[in-house]
């Protein structure tokens, strides 16, 4: 923590009790996903980094989202009045010292954007703080958004809703994002000053900054990319922040030291953990949960999650890793392997064909191809346990509970009821009988009988 966060503490409200009808969705807009987790989390995360405090405000009957940013605190907007009216609902947990004031629909918002907003706030390098700090931006597409008007100093002069800007103001590309920052006991007054004189009769937090600017007060911008401060109101806007979210994990993984050969077909959660020197072919999926030892190596299309990829291991082409599966050093999963709550021993082997579900496998064991452990008896889950050194044969089903010791062979299509010991052979597969000339004599009985028809 910085001395200034010592001195003065400060608090962070983010305002997530919009509907999001234009998602089209039963879930709050805060809630919808962004790389594997709701995209309100994202912004508390990058808020608790940089506040002391914070704060969130949600709607009537918004009960999942109040349980998502748990511990930090939440407060309902009854009446949905404005942002202006949600940020009032949190004036009693603003506290002493700096708030700033964020969207939920702005989860890109990075910690160091907002670090750079509070230290603008305080006056942080030039010695003296500024009233009011608020983000702006500058659009590719400066469309609609509300444009910043400042003077010869650099700081805020207005902002000027588009409807209301003359062509030169239009002209103008710095953009208002609609954060701000201020002290606390100032905020408060400035709120409740806000007014609701406008067509849709709400009171709209921009309209702090007019009240400020009216007293005389200090505004300034601070600039940050049109990717961290764009709003996300459709299922296309989501579309678009997921694409710019996954160029930021993409981008942190390579500089981490991770290989990815096709990075635009690379797809990670927001808690990916990958360690140096693995590689990533083209097209694989990391859902929640995934660690990759280093030196790994993940072929193309194959789908993770909630599972950890020893050192060295070679996972794919399309393999698929559930959750609780455990990989230890060396491990190979091949093509068209699914494995669920499995842990594998250094060097162990699945290449080929395979279904392995709540089993454990020592290392050094080989399972041939086709091989499937039968672990759910339609109402409880079981487990196999095969030992080190076991070689499983190609199309053996392993029926639950059982166990396989150390050193045993399975042979190639037999169905295990019952535990193998160590080193012994076990063959359970029927008797092989050949009748000569049996399949030409039914041809021909065949034949006859289309003939007859």
């Amino acid at each position: 923590m910085t001395s200034s966060h010592v001195s003065r503490p400060s608090t962070a409200v983010l305002l997530a009790a919009g509907l999001g009808t234009r998602m089209r969705s039963k879930l709050p807009k805060a809630m919808q996903p962004l790389a594997g987790e709701p995209m309100l989390s994202h912004l508390v995360a990058s808020a608790a980094r940089v506040f002391d405090h914070v704060v969130v405000v949600v709607g009537p009957g918004m009960e999942d989202v109040a349980k998502l940013v748990a511990p930090h605190a939440t407060v309902i907007q009854h009446d949905r009045l404005g942002t202006a009216h949600a940020a009032l609902q949190a004036e009693s947990l603003f506290g002493e010292g700096d708030v700033a004031v964020l969207y939920a629909d702005n989860p890109l918002i990075t910690s160091d954007t907002l670090q750079r907003l509070l230290a603008t706030r305080r006056g942080e390098g030039k010695g003296k703080p500024v009233d009011l700090a608020l983000l702006a931006m500058r659009p590719r597409d400066p469309a609609k958004y509300g444009r910043v008007i400042t003077q010869e100093d650099g700081t805020v002069a207005r902002i000027v809703e588009w409807a209301d800007a003359i062509p030169d103001e239009r002209a103008i590309d710095l953009c208002n994002a609609g954060v701000l920052c201020a002290d606390a006991h100032r905020f408060r007054e400035w709120l409740h000053k806000v007014g609701n004189a406008n067509s849709k009769g709400e009171y709209y937090l921009t309209d702090v900054v007019g009240i400020v600017r009216d007293e005389g007060g200090v505004v300034e911008a601070v600039e940050a990319p049109e990717d961290e401060l764009r709003g996300i109101n459709s299922r296309v806007e989501l579309s678009e922040a997921e694409a710019i979210i996954q160029n930021r994990l993409r981008r942190e993984a390579m500089e981490r030291g991770v290989t990815l050969t096709a990075p635009e077909t690379v797809f990670f959660s927001f808690d990916t953990q990958i360690e140096p020197d693995v590689t990533v072919q083209p097209h694989v999926v990391f859902g929640r949960g995934v660690i990759v030892r280093s030196g790994a190596e993940i072929r193309s299309f194959s789908h993770l999650e909630q599972c950890e990829v020893g050192a060295a291991s070679l996972i794919g082409p399309y393999a698929r890793l559930r959750p609780g599966t455990k990989l230890g050093e060396g491990c190979h999963v091949g093509n068209f392997v699914e494995l669920k709550a499995v842990e594998m021993g250094a060097g162990a082997k699945a290449n080929h064909l395979t279904y392995l579900g709540d089993a454990s496998i020592g290392a050094a064991t080989n399972i041939g191809a086709g091989t499937i452990t039968c672990n759910y008896d339609g109402v409880f889950k079981h487990r196999t346990t095969i030992g080190e050194k076991a070689f499983i044969g190609s199309d053996s089903i392993l029926v639950a509970p059982v166990s396989i010791g150390d050193g045993a062979l399975i042979a190639a299509g037999s169905v295990i009821t019952e535990d193998v010991e160590p080193n012994a052979l076990a063959v359970a597969r029927s008797k092989q009988t050949n009748r000569p000339g049996w399949a030409a004599r039914f041809r021909e009985a065949l034949r006859l009988k289309k003939e007859q028809r």
